[in-house]
């Protein structure tokens, strides 16, 4: 029987308003005695030999960790769903990483590198015989052996061919997620709503992606033959990996529906029947997975976009101020070049891209109040046609077009010099969000070419993406710059053809039909829309206004668009043991990845830092902030439309840096002079709260991995806010004695609260509440209300509002936002808290490097920017936390814990309970290497 859900680390389950009232205990035991059959996994429990000689080739020395929650099993039958929906129990391993990742924030005052694998797992190669859980040969293969452990369930695949590494690759992958690699298959392809059904949530999610990736089957089998060709000898080896692969994963598929132990989900969704076994799971094909890679490459690896709404907001600006005034008040507030914003680059080297021309070329702003968005969703029926769908639809858009990527994930990484051993020191890891089952797997493969364990996106986990190799790990966080630019394509005839080199040119549609019908999973009634774009060689048209009166519909197009496969031969370099063997080998690897991320790395003697993308080498005086006209003297350098392929800036131009005495990364600016597409790389980003600890740390030298995890389990429960903001607001406040009671008491709240140290922590484990509540309360009610105060009356509300489309004013825990809405973990990545800072500052007569161009507390006056804050501040404290904190789905209102409390999404049919808040990649590695080859 599963285990039961361990209480004191996680909140209680609820019953999910999607599974109705059929799963009431009298009617789940009655399906559950029918479906707990002899239908299982046949696996025999004996020690595997070959893994403990595969441990002779790991340099780490019992010293590599890593954490995913919530498990690894994220495949569940029929009857454990069930049993989970009515009682809570869990499958085996579906959560047993959940427990001890959910304890570092009570835990790590007190870690010691003894007891950092309390809190995570032993991340060495092999598994001891003493632990092996199973020993399996998929499909009867004698040249793939997959082997996993008792306390964690990860695959350890072990092949002495190529081809079987490969194909048990594929196996585990489906043992482990196939109901979430045909979820994702299915978002890639804009068909989620028909396969799952058509809850809103649904319909928003296939939206996301599909606008931006509107692919045709033709296109995504191009995407992959592209790929192979291009690289040679390496793209024929990936192509044979992937074919092995899938062969794995079909192999998988044909097992688990002839002995009917597959996924639960198929049935709830009416794929198949739990009585008759009638229904079909589709095998998978390699258009499948260039699907799934544009999923994970739009959501984490494309920065840019944003050009329509960063022209809107400059147009306010100079309605308001005039032209040369306007445009240096928005230049302020883009911060492109902030000389006070953290670095990762940090050695004074600058990387000039994406930097403002001296004099702009090309630019297509459009005629005020011509501007709308391209409609996606069409010939709404059903349920399709409600006001939660349409409202769905809005989100998505919003998201898609936004430049502000909810990138997530962070780095600490320290090198040698500072380390108490003498070799360098990583914490690292992605903040993928929090789903069930999560969106990454964890393996170890062992096999002709390939040595690696770590985590990988289910359904592309052919090579390890995010792990270690015998005597090196290397992770990444979402860098965010621009390789998305906007054309003004002017129409010709219609509102379908575009003027292409002066040739009137018909505009290509891509439609899909997407259908639904309630199911015992998603009982959302019956429903159906059309997905249209309108593609151009500029890419797909995303809105449409008219620029000096001539009509035109804004494009956009991305440098990684047909290119979705491209990464594969860096993934599969950093895979082999043969090609990485020290840190300019990893940088060459990572060059070969064309999503926007940043890359580091660290072995026993080194460490190194690389930003990856094909960043597009653009026309002289062409500024990538704004569109530009879709003419061939403001394309990209030698772009060719049939295959979007350009000049990229070279390697030596990408940040980069090897054995720097430390890095820090959380989404903030990589180096001097290199702009990211997304605002608010200003003087406070949630980068300072890693490398305020992490400079001390090296400061004082003899870092160990535990004080490392310390710092960064320390900046996890930190309110960017409270810690590098409210100081200087409570300096205004406190020029004068404050004399208001209600003022003075929250003052006092404050004030004690940053000097605990402005972290949202439970009084203790389990408590679900906070230390410091109402201190808590009143800045979550008191920042929004006072930056509106703070900067409306000076800029005006069309200006306010447009640059609030630009860049959201707050991002705290509780709040929605990113592509999973409210519990997500994630915070601080977006918001005013380097407007607010900077003007703040200036109002005291401090220094500001690189200020706002105006004053706008008080309007420059201390005296009244005083008043401005005790006003609002007197407004939030006397907000409720019911007001503060209204309650959803998942929470009460008033629940304070709650509201900020992390849930892992479900993608499938197990529930888990909700964790407390802690703002922390979601795989986590901490290493240091004792030995290299």
């Amino acid at each position: 029987m599963p285990r039961r859900t361990p209480q004191f680390a996680l909140d209680r389950l609820r019953t999910p308003r999607r599974f109705p009232g059929f799963l009431k205990t009298a009617s789940v035991c009655v399906l559950i005695a029918g479906l707990l059959s002899p239908f299982s996994r046949a696996m025999a429990a004996e020690a595997s030999p070959v893994n403990a000689a595969a441990a002779a080739n790991d340099y780490c020395g019992g010293q590599c960790s890593d954490i995913l929650p919530p498990g690894e099993n994220g495949n569940a039958t029929l009857a454990q769903i069930l049993l989970n929906q009515a009682f809570g129990t869990q499958p085996g391993h579906a959560e047993d990483q959940l427990g001890p990742y959910a304890g570092l924030p009570t835990g790590y005052s007190s870690l010691t590198d003894a007891k950092i694998n309390s809190f995570f797992d032993d991340a060495s190669f092999g598994v001891p015989s003493g632990q092996v859980a199973s020993t399996e040969k998929p499909a009867g293969r004698g040249d793939v052996t997959i082997v996993r452990d008792k306390k964690t369930g990860v695959p350890h695949i072990t092949g002495t061919t190529r081809y079987g590494t490969e194909f048990g690759a594929g196996y585990a992958a489906a043992e482990d997620r196939l109901w979430l690699m045909d979820v994702f298959r299915h978002v890639g392809r804009g068909q989620l709503t028909a396969f799952a059904g058509g809850a809103a949530s649904n319909q928003g999610l296939e939206q996301e992606f599909w606008r931006n990736a509107p692919y045709t089957e033709a296109d995504l089998q191009a995407q992959i033959d592209n790929a192979v060709a291009r690289a040679g000898a390496r793209g024929q080896q990936a192509l044979a990996d992937v074919d092995a692969y899938l062969a794995g994963v079909n192999a998988y598929i044909d097992a688990s529906d002839s002995g009917r132990y597959f996924p639960g989900e198929y049935v709830l969704t009416g794929h198949k029947d739990a009585i008759t076994n009638a229904g079909t799971i589709e095998h998978f094909k390699v258009t499948d997975l260039v699907a799934l890679a544009s999923v994970i490459g739009s959501l984490f690896g494309s920065g840019g976009g944003g050009e329509v709404n960063n022209a809107l907001s400059l147009l306010a600006a100079q309605a308001k101020y005039g032209v040369e005034e306007g445009t240096k008040v928005w230049e302020s507030f883009r911060e492109r070049n902030d000389p006070e914003a953290v670095l990762t680059v940090h050695d004074g080297r600058g990387f000039p891209y994406a930097a403002k021309p001296a004099g702009a070329q090309g630019e297509a702003l459009p005629d005020a109040g011509s501007v709308t968005q391209e409609p996606l969703v069409h010939d709404r029926t059903g349920s399709a046609a409600t006001a939660a769908a349409k409202g769905a639809s809005t989100t998505a858009a919003k998201t898609s077009l936004s430049s502000a990527r909810r990138g997530m994930s962070n780095a600490l990484v320290v090198g040698g010099k500072s380390t108490a051993s003498g070799h360098p020191v990583a914490v690292f890891g992605p903040q993928t969000g929090y789903f069930a089952p999560q969106l990454l797997m964890l393996q170890e493969i062992q096999g002709p070419g390939i040595s690696a364990r770590g985590a990988s996106f289910a359904g592309l986990s052919m090579y390890v993406e995010l792990g270690r190799g015998q005597d090196y790990s290397w992770s990444a966080t979402t860098s965010g710059q621009d390789i998305i630019d906007t054309y003004a394509v002017e129409l010709c005839q219609d509102d379908h053809h575009y003027l292409y080199h002066g040739t009137c040119t018909a505009m290509d549609k891509v439609e899909q039909t997407n259908s639904w019908k309630p199911t015992v999973a998603d009982g959302t009634a019956a429903g159906s829309y059309t997905m249209r774009v309108w593609r151009t060689k500029y890419g797909p048209v995303e809105y449409r206004a008219t620029v000096g009166g001539k009509k035109v519909a804004y494009t956009t197009l991305r440098s990684s668009f047909l290119h979705e496969a491209d990464s594969i031969i860096g993934f599969q370099m950093l895979n082999d043991p043969d090609f990485v063997k020290g840190p300019q080998d990893f940088q060459q690897a990572t060059q070969h990845i064309n999503y926007t991320f940043n890359w580091f790395y660290a072995d026993s003697a080194h460490v190194a830092y690389y930003n990856s993308g094909d960043n597009p080498v653009r026309a002289s005086g062409v500024d990538a902030e704004f569109p530009v006209w879709a003419r061939q003297t403001y394309e990209w350098r030698n772009w060719d439309p049939a295959t979007n392929t350009a000049d990229y800036t070279p390697a030596s131009a990408h940040p980069n840096s090897v054995d720097q005495d430390y890095y820090i990364s959380w989404n903030n600016k990589q180096a001097l002079d290199y702009t990211t597409a997304s605002w608010g790389d200003g003087s406070v980003h949630r980068g300072n709260l890693l490398e305020d600890r992490v400079k001390k740390l090296v400061a004082a030298g003899g870092v160990t991995r535990a004080s490392l995890t310390q710092a960064m389990a320390d900046a996890a429960l930190a309110d960017l806010r409270a810690q590098d903001v409210l100081p200087g607001l409570l300096k205004v406040i406190n020029s004068s004695a404050v004399t208001d009671s209600t003022a003075a008491a929250a003052v006092s709240e404050l004030q004690a609260w940053v000097t605990a140290g402005a972290k949202r922590t439970e009084t203790s484990a389990g408590s679900k509440a906070y230390a410091n509540a109402d201190a808590i309360r009143i800045l979550d009610a008191w920042w929004p209300l006072l930056v509106r105060a703070e900067f409306e009356p000076g800029l005006g509300s069309d200006l306010y509002t447009a640059i609030t489309n630009n860049l959201p004013v707050d991002e705290s825990p509780s709040a929605g936002h990113g592509p999973t809405g409210s519990h997500a973990g994630s915070a601080f990545q977006y918001g005013w808290w380097s407007y607010v800072d900077k003007d703040i500052r200036a109002v005291l007569g401090e220094q500001v490097r690189g200020p706002l161009a105006q004053k706008y507390c008080g309007g420059g006056s201390l005296s009244a920017c005083r008043d401005v804050l005790i006003s609002t501040l007197k407004q939030a404290a006397g907000m409720t936390a019911a007001q503060v904190y209204p309650g959803d789905d998942q929470c009460s209102a008033g629940d304070q814990w709650c509201a900020d409390s992390i849930a892992q999404r479900a993608l499938g049919g197990i529930k888990h309970g909700k964790i407390s808040w802690q703002n922390r990649p979601t795989f986590q590695q901490v290493v240091e290497y004792t030995g290299h080859r």
